[in-house]
């Protein structure tokens, strides 16, 4: 149920530019306009969204499937059509001046528009941080000049702004509104088929193809080592596509021994909820594995130009969110040269048969998710109409 308990119900005719650039954004940018409208009724919402945030009766002014784009080469060979969308979108915002702009991630895109609406008068907002306070930090004076307001998902994250004088609301992470507290794992196992009783294992080594060609072997080969010694475990690999799936097919048909594995495709959430442990690649899935109160093992590897490259500018001790969050490791992250299917292996087998391991980080992850567990989209829609009711440019 939405709390309007400290909200303020406004009958002006408040108009939101609002610009979301992928899936993830789109349902960001739906909440939120769900818990705007609560607050002004006659709002109008316009930019650049998805089905999500249309379903809501936003009015997108291109399909957002021309700003969703990923990787290098995909962004070159699309730049003259991104930056004649960012123009159109301006010269929009220039002759009917929305009252707040609205940037939700896709940062390369969105707070270039965050700042030029900015420079003209217009309230700008940004919300979902970049990883500014992990890497390439000095971005942080050019989000100073581009935002009147950042909204976090995450309180490390908040502090980073406060310290750099970066007006900043904490507003918690959806998800964490979301995924229940006591997920259920034997309905997650009885609606894939998976056997209640044995051991299970979700091996997730990423949604990009890049990912699952550096990962999905060196996974596989790690669960084919913990499987040697624990015959019962049942392997579940979950893809996000019919791609990803024919990836991992291939991956697992050239392995030199027959490896019983259950593909899915779709559904990473469930498999998770469905397993006693969780192998996977750094990135989003390990807060939502954390959020599951899933024990959780992260590998990853990179070329070596790009690790040492990264090496040098990333400023955070850990790359796991749950580590982050916890300024301590709570869980293993092997990576690089420590990445290896045996010590992977080794670290899952640990995890799946040290009963009170288990119980002090289902403890751990509760307390993590109940401080992210906020009301984001509402928080984030307090926080927008406080900035827009004090005026402040």
């Amino acid at each position: 149920m939405t709390d309007l308990s400290n909200a303020t119900i406004s009958e002006r005719k408040i108009t939101f530019g609002i610009i979301a650039g992928e899936a993830s954004g789109d349902i960001l940018g739906a909440g939120l306009i769900r818990s705007l409208r609560q607050r002004y009724p006659q709002a109008r919402f316009v930019g650049i969204g998805g089905e999500e945030m249309v379903a809501e009766g936003f009015h997108s002014l291109v399909p957002m499937e021309r700003l969703s784009v990923m990787g290098l080469v995909e962004v070159l060979g699309r730049i003259r059509e991104l930056f004649s969308i960012r123009a159109r979108l301006l010269d929009y915002f220039f002759a009917t001046p929305p009252d707040v702009v609205i940037g939700i991630d896709s940062p390369d895109f969105t707070l270039a528009i965050e700042r030029r609406c900015r420079e003209a008068g217009i309230l700008s907002v940004h919300y979902v941080s970049p990883s500014v306070w992990a890497w390439r930090q000095k971005r942080i004076f050019k989000i100073a000049k581009s935002v009147n307001l950042m909204l976090t998902l995450f309180p490390f994250e908040a502090r980073f702004y406060e310290e750099h004088q970066v007006p900043v609301a904490f507003v918690g992470h959806p998800l964490a509104d979301r995924i229940p507290m006591a997920p259920d794992t034997l309905k997650m196992r009885e609606s894939l088929g998976i056997d209640a009783d044995a051991p299970v294992l979700a091996v997730l080594p990423g949604s990009r193809a890049g990912e699952v060609e550096r990962l999905g072997t060196l996974f596989l080969e790690a669960s084919r080592w913990i499987q040697e010694r624990r015959p019962d475990l049942q392997l579940v690999i979950p893809c996000v596509n019919r791609d990803r799936e024919k990836q991992v097919r291939d991956l697992v048909d050239a392995l030199e021994v027959k490896l019983p594995v259950t593909i899915v495709r779709g559904r990473s959430r469930d498999v998770m909820a469905a397993s006693d442990v969780v192998l996977l690649a750094s990135g989003t899935a390990t807060l939502e594995a954390m959020l599951l109160k899933k024990p959780m093992v992260v590998g990853y590897r990179l070329s070596g130009f790009s690790y040492a490259l990264l090496s040098k500018l990333v400023k955070v001790p850990h790359v796991a969110l749950p580590n982050l969050l916890a300024k301590r490791q709570l869980v293993p992250e092997l990576l690089q040269d420590d990445a290896t299917a045996e010590s992977l292996g080794a670290a899952v087998l640990e995890r799946l048969e040290n009963k009170e391991e288990r119980a002090r980080l289902n403890e751990a992850f509760t307390e993590l998710h109940h401080s992210l567990k906020q009301g984001a989209d509402e928080k984030a829609a307090q926080a927008i109409s406080d900035l827009i009711e004090q005026g402040a440019h």
